[in-house]
């Protein structure tokens, strides 16, 4: 059974997730900032010896890090968006979806300062998983026609599984091999078996210059996780 951690975890990357949904933001954003909260701050909470003298971090609600998971997106709207989204907005939304605590303006820039002190301001988000996928994608269209059957949708919503679940996470720490490996394992969901005569495996092996072993362990992983009921 999971325990309370593993659900307050789950829940709120669900909320982040159903977040960046309700804003319209790009996939960009929301992966990004995925990557902010999820990769980055979340890990640190736990770490021996962190500063957690402030309010928002001790006592640790549910609502806390629903608050810290919007600040991920608004740090990340204003890496990619121009103009990004105001705090007037974020914090409609979140008046609207936090509900165990009212938070004001005034408490969406703390956390915003907050997030970025925890990760000592190293906010870039080049080597993110997405971005991989996204460019392993457009090369498959360039190279192949079966790249035309390749559902990006499908390679987020996986993207999106792999978050729920906390041992996952490691998987997050090789962004390419990641972004390899989803796009194989979508590439046997989705593509027609009768078109399964491009060598994706050898391709991404090729491209990325993971490893194919790699690549398939993860590739296992991730169709399991799909597929359990």
């Amino acid at each position: 059974m999971m325990n309370d951690a593993l659900l307050r975890r789950r829940r709120v990357l669900g909320f982040l997730i159903q977040s960046a949904h309700d804003l319209h933001v790009s996939p960009i954003v929301k992966y990004s900032a995925l990557s902010l909260f999820a990769d980055r701050f979340y890990p640190c909470l736990s770490r021996k010896g962190m500063d957690k003298e402030n309010w928002l971090l001790d006592p640790m609600r549910e609502s806390n890090l629903q608050l810290f998971a919007l600040a991920s997106v608004w740090i990340s709207c204003k890496i990619h968006m121009s103009p990004p989204l105001s705090v007037k907005c974020l914090k409609s939304l979140g008046d609207k979806s936090i509900t165990e605590q009212h938070f004001t303006t005034r408490d969406f820039l703390e956390a915003e300062l907050l997030l970025m002190q925890v990760l000592k301001f190293e906010i870039g988000v080049s080597n993110i998983a997405y971005r991989f996928l996204e460019d392993l994608v457009i090369q498959l269209k360039d190279v192949a026609r079966v790249g035309e059957h390749m559902n990006f949708e499908a390679c987020m919503d996986i993207m999106d599984l792999l978050y729920e679940k906390e041992e996952f996470l490691d998987l997050f720490n090789t962004s390419s091999c990641l972004a390899a490996s989803i796009l194989v394992a979508t590439y046997v969901i989705t593509v027609p078996v009768q078109r399964w005569e491009f060598p994706v495996l050898p391709w991404v092996v090729l491209v990325t210059s993971c490893k194919e072993q790699d690549i398939v362990g993860r590739v296992r992983i991730i169709l399991r996780h799909v597929f359990e009921p």
